[in-house]
C-alpha cells in the first residue's frame, strides 16, 4: 500500500510532465487504472489458469494481461493447476474440473459464444470463462475485460451469450489510390501507404483489436466500386498478408470485385455471365484466391448500380450474375454478399427499385449468396423508413448494410451517435410474418430459416490518429459491433459501456455525455431533414444544404427537388397508392397506415405524402409552422449539446475535450446554416412566415444559394 501512495504522489507531480497526450489512437481499449472501488472487486483475480491453445488464444491471453497491467496497474500470475487460480479460461474447463452447469450452458454457446460463470471448486470461489471454439475464449475473454472496464461486479455470474448474426462485417469503401469514398478520417489504412507493412503491424493490430473487443469477424478491405486491379495477383498477395495478421482475431478478409474483370484484366471478349469461358475465368481466380488465403470469405459485389457494370448488360438477372459467382466459390465455402443498391433512370419511385428488382428473383439465388440490402430504401438517409426488402424475400439471405461513416450526417464534423437509428430499423415491425416480425427477425435467422445470416457497417475508419476523425465518432464504430453481436441491446447501455471505457466512470461526466449522445441524433435530423424530408444536400457532397440544386443534364433522381417537390401548393414525395405506391411494398397494417396521412407516423409524413403548406399536424399548427419549429429546435439541440460539453471542462485530458468542443462549435454554426437555408428556399413557395416567436435567420437566401461548397472546409 505504501508503495501505491508512493505512486500516486509521482502520478499527480511528475507523470503529467512526461505522460503522452491522449490522442484516441487506443479507442476504447485505454486500459487506464480503474477506480479504486472497482479495482477491489476485481484484486482477488490475479492468478490465472489460462489454457493453452492457438494463436487466437493467445492473442486473448495477451490482451487480458494488458488489461490487467493498465486497469489494475499489476500483471496477471499464470498457473498451470486450476485449483491455484481463481480466473480459469479455456474450452476444456469442464473436463479438468465438474461445474455445475457449465456443460448444458456451453450448448446454447454455438460456435462463437462464450459462458462466463461464477463457481465453487474444492470450496474457493472461481470465475470460469468457457466455450466451444478458440474463437469464443477470445470473445469470451475481450467480454470479461468490458465487465472490468465498466465496473461490473464479478459477483454471482451466468452470463451465455452468442451472437445474433454468423457474419458481423466491416465494409471499407477504400481505393487503391489509397483515397476512400465517403470516408471523413483521412486515407486508407489499407493501401498506398509510404511505411512498409512491417512498420505498420502495431496499428493493423490495434484495429484488429479493436473488431475483437465488439465480435466483428469479417472485412472488405476495398471499395463496392471496385478496381479491377484487385484481382491481379500482386493485390491478392497483398490480401493474403492483411489475412494472416488478422487470422489470429478470428477476422476473415473478403474483396470487393468488378463484375467486368473477365474482360478487363482477364483479355475475354465480355464478361457474360452465362458463357462457360467466363465462368472458368472466375473459377480459375478463386482457386488462385483460396491457394494464397485457405479462409478467404468470399465477395461483395455492387453491379448495374450507379454506372457500375452487372450481369444486366449482357440481358441476364442478378441472381444469375451473383450464381456465377457463388458456383466458383462454393467448393472453398465462401459467399457472395450482392448488393441491392440498385437504381435506373426508369422514371419510377427510386424508393421502389431495389424491391421491384430482387423480390421477384426470391428462391433463385444460390444457398451461398446473400442479398445485401441497406437499411433504408433510398440512400443511408439521417432518418428512412425500413427496406420493404426486409421479409420479402422468404427464400433469400438477407444481409442488412448500415452507414457507420456519416455521409449524411455531417461528415465527421458532427456528432451523431448513430445506435439509435440503427435500433430504429433494427426493431421495426414488417409484419411479413405477422406482429413482432422485426427486421433483426427477418434478418438473423429467427423467421426464415435460411442458411446464412449477416449484418454490415460501411466503416469510418482512416488514418487519422485517432482512427474516426471524431472521437465521438468512435462510438458508432463500437456500437455497431456490439449490436451486430446482440441486436437487443439498448442503445443507451451501449454508448454508457463506451463512455466508461473511452473517458471517464465519473458520474458526473458519464450523465450528461450520455445525454448528449442520445440525442444527437434526432438533432441532426432536425436541423437537415425533419418530418421525413430526405436528400437536401448537395447532389455531389452530400454534405451541406442544397434543397435549390438544379443541374442541367443531371439524372433527375440525384437532385434534391426530385425529393422534396417544393412548390406554392406544398412539399414532400407522395408515395401513396394515388402518388408513386411505394406503400405497396409495405404489409399490411403498415401499407394503410403510410397511406394515410392521418395515421401516417409525423417523422414520416413528408416521405410517404406531398401536402399543402396550411396542412393541420396533430400539433395544430400548420405543416409550415411545424416544419418551422423542428429546424429551430434542431439548433437549439446543438447548441445545447454545446453547452453541456463546455461544462465537463476539467473532467478529461485537455487534448480530446478541446477537439471535441471545436467539432461542436462547427456543428451549431452548420446547425444554423442548414435551418436558415431550407426555411428560407422553402419560404420561397409557401409564403408564410417563421412564426413571431422564433428568432430570424442568420443569413440571406441568395448569399447561401451562391455560396461554393469546399470539401476541405469541414477539417
Amino acid at each position: 500500500m505504501r508503495f501505491k501512495k508512493i505512486l500516486l504522489i509521482l502520478s499527480m507531480f511528475i507523470i503529467p510532465l512526461i505522460a503522452f497526450p491522449e490522442t484516441g489512437e487506443r479507442l476504447w481499449m485505454r486500459y487506464s487504472p480503474l477506480p479504486d472501488d472497482v479495482q477491489s472487486r476485481y484484486a482477488g483475480l490475479f492468478s490465472v489458469y489460462f489454457e493453452p491453445g492457438s494463436s487466437t488464444v493467445n492473442v486473448a491471453k495477451d490482451e487480458l494481461n494488458k488489461a490487467f497491467r493498465g486497469m489494475m496497474e499489476e500483471g496477471l500470475q499464470f498457473q498451470d493447476n486450476i485449483r491455484k487460480s481463481s480466473l480459469l479460461i479455456g474450452k476444456g474447463i469442464s473436463r479438468k474440473a465438474e461445474i455445475e452447469g457449465l456443460e448444458e450452458a456451453l450448448k446454447k454457446c454455438g460456435s462463437e459464444g462464450y459462458v462466463i460463470k461464477s463457481a465453487e471448486i474444492d470450496g474457493r470461489k472461481k470465475i470460469i470463462v468457457s466455450a466451444n471454439s478458440d474463437a469464443g475464449i477470445l470473445y469470451g475473454t475481450f467480454a470479461f475485460i468490458r465487465m472490468m472496464q465498466t465496473g461490473r461486479s464479478p459477483e454471482d455470474l451466468n452470463i451465455i451469450e452468442k451472437p445474433e448474426y454468423d457474419l458481423r462485417l466491416l465494409n471499407h469503401w477504400d481505393n487503391l489510390d489509397g483515397t476512400v469514398e465517403r470516408g471523413y478520417a483521412g486515407h486508407s489504412i489499407w493501401w498506398n501507404r509510404k511505411k512498409d507493412y512491417d512498420s505498420l503491424k502495431e496499428h493493423y493490430q490495434t484495429y484488429a483489436r479493436a473488431n475483437a473487443s465488439v465480435g466483428i469477424n469479417g472485412t472488405v478491405l476495398n471499395n463496392v466500386n471496385a478496381d479491377p486491379q484487385v484481382l491481379t495477383h500482386d493485390y491478392i498477395e497483398k490480401f493474403a498478408r492483411f489475412a494472416d495478421l488478422l487470422r489470429p482475431y478470428n477476422i476473415k478478409v473478403y474483396m470487393s470485385v468488378n463484375f467486368s474483370s473477365p474482360a478487363i484484366i482477364g483479355g475475354l471478349e465480355d464478361s457474360d455471365p452465362l458463357r462457360e469461358e467466363v465462368r472458368q475465368w472466375w473459377k480459375q481466380k478463386v482457386a488462385e484466391i483460396y491457394e494464397l488465403i485457405p479462409d478467404f470469405g468470399g465477395f461483395l459485389v455492387k453491379a448495374n448500380s450507379e454506372g457500375q457494370p452487372g450481369p444486366q448488360d449482357y440481358g441476364r438477372t442478378h441472381a444469375e450474375g451473383a450464381n456465377m459467382m457463388a458456383e466458383a466459390l462454393e467448393p472453398y465455402g465462401g459467399i457472395v454478399m450482392w448488393r441491392a443498391f440498385v437504381y435506373s433512370p426508369s422514371g419510377d419511385d427510386r424508393a421502389k427499385q431495389a424491391y421491384n428488382e430482387f423480390v421477384p428473383l426470391d428462391g433463385e439465388f444460390h444457398e451461398n449468396v446473400i442479398v445485401q440490402v441497406k437499411n433504408g430504401p433510398v440512400d443511408f438517409q439521417p432518418r428512412e423508413p425500413f427496406s420493404p426488402v426486409f421479409g420479402a424475400m422468404e427464400h433469400t439471405p438477407l444481409m442488412i448494410e448500415f452507414q457507420i461513416t456519416q455521409e449524411y450526417l455531417g461528415f465527421s464534423d458532427h456528432l451523431a451517435y448513430l445506435a439509435p437509428l440503427q435500433k430504429e430499423c433494427l426493431e421495426s415491425d414488417t409484419y411479413v410474418n405477422g406482429p413482432g416480425s422485426t427486421v433483426a427477425k427477418t434478418t438473423d435467422g429467427s423467421i426464415f430459416n435460411q442458411t446464412h445470416s449477416a449484418i454490415a457497417g460501411v466503416a469510418n475508419i482512416g488514418r487519422d490518429t485517432n482512427w474516426t476523425g471524431h472521437h465521438f465518432a468512435q462510438a458508432n464504430w463500437y456500437a455497431y459491433g456490439r449490436l451486430a453481436w446482440d441486436h437487443t441491446l439498448a442503445a443507451d447501455d451501449i454508448a454508457v459501456e463506451w463512455v466508461k471505457m473511452t473517458f471517464s466512470h465519473e458520474p458526473d461526466f458519464v450523465q450528461p455525455v450520455l445525454n448528449i449522445m442520445m440525442r444527437s441524433r434526432e438533432a441532426v435530423v432536425n436541423y437537415m431533414t425533419p418530418l421525413g424530408l430526405h436528400h437536401l444536400m448537395g447532389w455531389s457532397h452530400h454534405y451541406g444544404p442544397e434543397p435549390w440544386t438544379d443541374i442541367e443534364d443531371a439524372r433527375p433522381d440525384w437532385l434534391p427537388r426530385y425529393y422534396h417537390n417544393a412548390s406554392e401548393y406544398g412539399i414532400g414525395f407522395d408515395r401513396s397508392e394515388s402518388g408513386s405506391n411505394a406503400v405497396e411494398q409495405y404489409s399490411e397494417p403498415l401499407r394503410s397506415m403510410f397511406n394515410n396521412p392521418g395515421t401516417c407516423p409525423e417523422n414520416l409524413i413528408l416521405w410517404f405524402h406531398h401536402l399543402p403548406w396550411d396542412y393541420r399536424m396533430s400539433s395544430g399548427l400548420t405543416l409550415w409552422d411545424e416544419l418551422c419549429y423542428h429546424y429551430y429546435h434542431g439548433v437549439d439541440e446543438a447548441r445545447l449539446m454545446q453547452k453541456q460539453w463546455d461544462r465537463l471542462a476539467g473532467m478529461i485530458d485537455r487534448e480530446r475535450f478541446d477537439h471535441v468542443q471545436h467539432k461542436l462549435k462547427i456543428q451549431t454554426r452548420e446547425a444554423v446554416w442548414w435551418r436558415d437555408a431550407c426555411l428560407l428556399y422553402f419560404q420561397t413557395f409557401s409564403g408564410m412566415p417563421i412564426p413571431h416567436e422564433l428568432e430570424r435567420p442568420e443569413h440571406d437566401l441568395e448569399e447561401l444559394m451562391e455560396l461554393e461548397f469546399d470539401m476541405t472546409h469541414h477539417n
